[in-house]
């Protein structure tokens, strides 16, 4: 069965700094027209900073949309034709001071299809040493170290609730115990 839905019309309702919502008209696998509402964004990329240690480096952060902070890992958009690894790298050293001499990625997702296109892409890096952070404009953030064991059980607790955080840390924890997904 073809489910395809294959675009008519598309027109950009809301154009921002990096983001857009798009309002489309499409053809149905059935022949129907339908409307279609997404955000074009235009990706990012998750850190798993793992340091030699055994810890990973964490940030907790206020987050506007829903008000309130958030432990997350060290994360942020992907410009324009960048490279998704050269996004990796400038993130973690942006937010957090870390550099790392060893980059490995886990994954790609998909966190909101429903309503985005976004695709948020997992690097392990290994090998950190600290260079000092040098934040973004208007970016106010908190780095601190924590163990994957806690992280997870931070989840559990509900500490941990930002989905990009929780996938990471799991397919962190599927990566060190030799799943090959």
């Amino acid at each position: 069965m073809d489910l395809k839905e294959t675009q008519l019309e598309s027109a950009v309702m809301y154009s921002g700094d990096f983001i857009e919502v798009h309002k489309d008209s499409v053809r149905l696998p059935d022949g129907a027209i339908a409307s279609r509402e997404y955000i074009a964004h235009p990706g990012a990329v998750a850190v798993l900073a793992l340091l030699d240690n055994g810890n990973l480096v964490m940030e907790r952060q206020f987050r506007y949309p829903p008000q309130r902070e958030f432990i997350e890992l060290p994360a942020g958009k992907i410009d324009h034709g960048e490279d998704i690894l050269l996004t990796a790298q400038r993130e973690l050293l942006e937010e957090t001071g870390y550099v790392a001499g060893e980059w490995t990625h886990l994954a790609t997702t998909w966190p909101c299809i429903g309503y985005a296109d976004e695709r948020m892409e997992y690097f392990l890096a290994r090998k950190i040493t600290h260079q000092g952070r040098k934040l973004d404009d208007g970016e106010f953030l908190e780095v601190f170290e924590l163990s994957l064991v806690d992280a997870i059980e931070w989840v559990r607790m509900g500490k941990i609730n930002d989905s990009k955080t929780i996938v990471g840390l799991f397919w962190l924890e599927k990566h060190l115990n030799g799943w090959q997904g």
